[in-house]
């Protein structure tokens, strides 16, 4: 039987499946971590007392929280390193780039199995791995040789046809295809692209395109790996990494999706969501106050190839402010050497540190009110560091046309090839260390052991301690930023953080009243890897989440810490009491303010069940 890419590789990987349950557990080949997530998830597996990690490569990043105001992140940071070093993980430090960008240039490998502390861990997809994004529970476990429970996804094939025309970019397809799908339509599913349009992508191109499909939920997204891949690994001295592999002809997929990449225009994700899509040539009268180029979406060296010729022999206008982030110290090195970061600097752009840095909301945050064109992936309220600002996710050749214009403009038809693509790409491994197995891990007076929780009852009640609407994400949730993250390691501090964006009394309700319920309507949790987004709730009492639907690295992250996800439709304001009653297979939920009943089917795999029974995954070590 003729099969997709995504479900051999699977295959191959697959330890145990519980069709009752339409789950499955797959091995682990390799992980990754950044220093926003990594904290945990360290601790966490340092918590299993073993000597080593099992996978065949660990990588940790440092690259979200870079700046060194005080203390706290500088110690997280050594941390790490001593870590890294002491159990047998590859380090990356600060100003080495961002881990997806450098995890594609320097480690991912065609048919293994990536799972990784960030949501974006899919773009190592562009070279045909299944990478999957994870909370840091997950990852450690991983670590540890334990294999990983997931849905057994649906696979959607995406048909790619003709080529794109000038002036538009692969961030423009994501944002399609984003479009029609929303940001939940990719929930426990596979994207699996294929067709003669696939050759026409350069790696980093098709990397765009894997970052993305995080927006729609996706389990994961990924291309063949073929002659493209092939030259991609030799132009990074890493011939011996490539494997051709494709799904075979005639493969069947769940779903089918055709794009001819010939009929794409450019797009923007409009405020405040990435499915929010419309076409540049509808957003012209938008006046612009801030350019960002960067993040591990688009920030490569085929991207500054086109902004540089966009901005060569022109100013940045004067109402705009453009900063560009290098993606990894490789890419820095080859625009410096090539002259293109020459241009960027005579035109008028800043320089940023190879780091997510705006993306996660690490500086230059807009204006208030400010319109701020992003080469990112996200824009959800609240992310960028400013609530009032509007912020619009572009392609790089939108961006940087948008900046000199001072509005929204389409690149469509200009020619952007004005620095040669050829060039020699320099191995960077000076900030990469191997491990030695001789460090002693070094803690900071920031880093707290982890909680311990004990199970929820299987009859409670409790209070809803907050109502909300749909698509919550995890910076709603648990936002990020300069101000929360250096306590990422700290999470009694760190949770009187939680939703502080839109209910800044929330930590301080849940403290007086010892325990809560969450009730939300769809997509809830989405965005996102973070685990702090479940644990700090947990810490300040919460014990259920009731949902229309949830997102699936929340949902799980949800479960790891014993809260109760529960999938139903309810009616609920603010301080409604909630009863709370569940076994194997049925949820009665009454609120007992409205005296309402509503009974659900448990979702809970028997895996899942039991975690929820003992109080979460550490209390199974």
């Amino acid at each position: 039987m003729a099969e997709t890419l995504a479900r051999k590789i699977l295959k191959s990987h697959i330890v145990s499946e519980n069709e009752t349950d339409n789950v499955i557990t797959i091995k682990i080949d390799r992980t990754l971590t950044q220093d926003a997530t990594g904290t945990m998830a360290y601790l966490e597996f340092m918590s299993f007392g073993l000597d080593k990690v099992k996978t065949e490569l660990s990588v940790s990043y440092v690259d979200h929280n870079t700046l060194q105001n005080g203390f706290m992140n500088a110690d997280d940071h050594k941390f790490l390193q001593t870590v890294a070093d002491k159990y047998g993980i590859v380090f990356s430090k600060a100003g080495n780039g961002i881990c997806h960008q450098v995890n594609v240039e320097r480690f991912a490998k065609p048919g293994t199995t990536l799972l990784g502390s960030d949501s974006h861990t899919p773009t190592s997809g562009a070279v045909g791995a299944i990478a999957i994004g994870a909370g840091g529970l997950d990852v450690a476990c991983a670590m540890a040789g334990k294999p990983f429970l997931m849905v057994n996804p649906k696979i959607v094939g995406v048909k790619l046809t003709g080529k794109l025309r000038k002036g538009v970019a692969a961030k423009d397809v994501i944002l399609y295809l984003i479009g029609k799908m929303t940001t939940k339509g990719g929930v426990n599913k596979i994207i699996e692209y294929y067709g003669d349009g696939v050759k026409t992508l350069s790696v980093p191109e098709r990397a765009t395109i894997c970052n993305m499909g995080a927006e729609v939920g996706a389990t994961t997204s990924l291309f063949p790996s073929d002659e493209i891949t092939r030259e991609f690994f030799a132009l990074q001295s890493r011939s011996e990494d490539f494997l051709p592999l494709s799904a075979d002809e005639g493969a069947t997929y769940d779903e089918n999706v055709e794009i001819d990449l010939s009929e794409i225009v450019p797009y923007a994700a409009c405020p405040n969501s990435p499915d929010n899509v419309k076409p540049i040539s509808e957003l012209s009268s938008v006046k612009v106050d801030q350019v960002l180029i960067g993040s591990c979406t688009n920030s490569g060296y085929g991207d500054f190839v086109k902004v540089a010729s966009i901005l060569k022999g022109r100013k940045v206008h004067k109402d705009v402010s453009l900063a560009i982030a290098p993606g990894s110290q490789q890419v820095l090195r080859m625009i410096a050497k090539n002259g293109i970061l020459d241009v960027l600097l005579s035109a008028g752009a800043r320089i940023l540190e190879s780091a997510c840095g705006p993306c996660i909301g690490m500086g230059q945050s807009p204006s208030t009110d400010g319109v701020s064109l992003r080469t990112f992936n996200r824009n959800f309220y609240g992310r960028s560091g400013t609530n009032s600002a509007k912020v619009y996710l572009v392609s790089p050749e939108v961006a940087a046309l948008s900046a000199v214009k001072g509005y929204v403009s389409s690149p469509i038809g200009m020619d952007l090839d004005l620095f040669p693509q050829d060039v020699d790409y320099p191995t960077c491994e000076n900030l990469l260390f191997k491990p030695t197995f001789k460090s002693e891990v070094v803690m900071g007076p920031n880093i707290k052991p982890l909680p311990k929780f004990l199970p929820i009852e299987k009859d409670f009640t409790a209070k809803v301690v907050i109502s909300l609407e749909d698509n919550i994400t995890t910076d709603h949730i648990m936002p990020a930023g300069a101000k929360v993250l250096p306590y990422r390691s700290n999470i009694e501090k760190i949770s009187e953080f939680v939703f502080s964006n839109i209910d800044e009394k929330f930590s301080k309700r849940c403290k007086e009243l010892g325990s809560g319920i969450i009730v939300a309507k769809q997509n809830y949790g989405q965005g996102s890897s973070r685990e702090h987004a479940a644990i700090a709730p947990r810490f300040l009492g919460i014990k259920a989440v009731i949902a229309s639907s949830f997102a699936r690295i929340h949902r799980k992250n949800l479960i790891n810490f014993g809260i109760i996800p529960i999938e139903l439709d309810i009616e609920a304001d603010m301080y409604d009491e909630i009863n709370v009653k569940f076994d194997r297979n049925t949820v009665w939920v009454t609120n007992k303010t409205k005296n309402k009943e509503y009974k659900a089917t448990n979702n809970l795999s028997d895996e899942e069940y039991e975690l929820i029974a003992v109080g979460g995954l550490l209390n199974t070590f």
